[in-house]
């Protein structure tokens, strides 16, 4: 290939990669750091914000947590997903887990025996709230999302402190055995999950020697039902969006919505996730 070409390649490959300001801690290198005490708010996260002038209230923003064993750094990675949250106009803020003692990598504290360490729902409202004021960020627009077990912490927090963010859309992860017997109050949340999923799949399993099991998305769906008051076990509606199908639950308490969105695939994130849970969030907020 020549000198010529190979530019031209490089650049049209540039035109269409997903463009994200600042991956770190937005114009800063490196993590953005919140507070010194890493056994009680300690901690960081990174962020990237979208292009151009940020609207009079401040960016809106996403919150996702990695999964088990990742960090923050690598949710970053994921360009594509960035670069489709921030092309519309949304910050995104990846927080960093609690580290794994004895082990690389991070995870969510959310069993009741992990308990004992770094209050992770005081921690990710101090990073929305920190981030907010550093960055000129619209806190009453922030969506908490997650994958895996970033994903079962975020429905956590939906369901012990439902006023802690605008909105939540876990993938691929929920509530863990026992199942809560109920939640605090009504949410907005959007339940994405994978029929093919083998590593959290829909009905759960023992992990960890079965020490621990993961909980049963059906019945989680129940549990978020009755915390939002609807009156039908089955959908007011279901849909697809390609091949997705989804499941709405819209005669509920005002102000609510449940969306559960099975896609035919494994544990992942689906493609155009970012697309459908903006969709779904903009337009409770019309």
């Amino acid at each position: 290939m020549n000198s010529r070409l190979a530019r031209i390649l490089a650049l049209a490959l540039v035109a269409v990669l997903p463009q994200v300001t600042h991956a770190d801690c937005a114009r800063t290198p490196g993590p953005c750091q919140l507070g010194a005490d890493a056994d009680t708010l300690g901690g960081s996260y990174h962020l990237a914000l979208p292009q151009g002038e940020a609207p009079p209230r401040g960016w809106p923003a996403i919150l996702f947590l990695h999964g088990w064993g990742s960090e923050g750094a690598a949710v970053m990675r994921d360009r594509s997903r960035i670069g489709a949250a921030t092309a519309r106009g949304y910050a995104v803020i990846a927080p960093d887990g609690t580290p794994r003692e004895g082990r690389d990598g991070r995870g969510w504290l959310f069993h009741p025996g992990d308990r004992n360490g770094r209050d992770e729902g005081e921690f990710l409202r101090a990073v929305a709230d920190d981030a907010a004021k550093r960055f000129g960020l619209d806190r009453d627009r922030m969506v908490l999302s997650g994958f895996s077990i970033g994903g079962s912490m975020a429905s956590y927090v939906a369901c012990e402190t439902p006023e802690s963010f605008d909105a939540y859309a876990p993938v691929a992860g929920s509530f863990w055995r026992p199942h809560p017997a109920e939640c605090a109050g009504p949410v907005r949340l959007h339940h994405t999950h994978g029929w093919s999923d083998g590593t959290v799949p829909l009905e759960g399993r023992p992990v960890g020697d079965g020490t621990l099991t993961q909980g049963d998305v059906f019945a989680a769906m129940g549990i978020w039902r009755q915390a939002n008051r609807c009156p039908k076990a089955n959908p007011d509606d279901v849909d697809r969006k390609g091949d997705v199908l989804i499941r709405r639950w819209s005669s509920c308490a005002a102000g609510t919505s449940l969306v559960f969105a099975l896609h035919p695939g494994g544990h992942a994130v689906p493609p155009g996730w970012t697309g459908m849970m903006l969709d779904w969030y903009e337009a409770g907020n019309r």
